[in-house]
């Protein structure tokens, strides 16, 4: 085999992969300081509850209710937030006009009249997700209700 005709092609891939890897770790930052990650609970009916009891006209958070709960931070949203801690979370719309319409696997059922009902601190959030700002210490909770 001739070496001479093997070494610029190797010197090719070495650069090429130089190259690339140089730009990865451009793009990364580098310096970045570590995102903060956002602690969220799911909960989810008992067997028993779901299976006697009739959701109730604006039932809101009650035993067996569903819910999703993480904390606020301030300078986020609550949809923000939502996606840091699930980013499995469905949403249609953007911004000031997004709608969540599953969490943590659990998509609202419209058959059912179900949707995911924000509040902070136990209280109905009175704008939307991509619009409320959080802030340190704040409860954000989502319960999936009926209309």
């Amino acid at each position: 085999m001739n070496t001479t005709s093997v070494r610029p092609f190797r010197a090719l891939v070495a650069a090429t992969a130089a190259l690339l890897l140089a730009g990865l770790l451009a793009a990364c930052g580098g310096t970045a300081e570590p995102e903060t990650m956002v602690s969220a609970t799911l909960t989810a009916p008992s067997d028993a509850a779901s299976a006697t009891a009739a959701p109730s006209e604006g039932a809101g958070e009650s035993d067996g209710a569903e819910t999703f709960s993480y904390p606020g931070r301030t300078g986020a949203t609550a949809l923000e937030l939502l996606l840091e801690a699930d980013p499995s979370a469905e949403v249609s719309g953007e911004g000031e006009n997004a709608f969540v319409t599953a969490i943590g696997g659990r998509a609202a059922d419209d058959s059912k009249q179900e949707f995911w009902a924000l509040s902070v601190d136990g209280e109905p959030a009175q704008v939307g997700a991509g619009t409320l700002e959080t802030e340190d210490g704040q409860e954000i909770t989502w319960t999936l209700e009926t209309y």
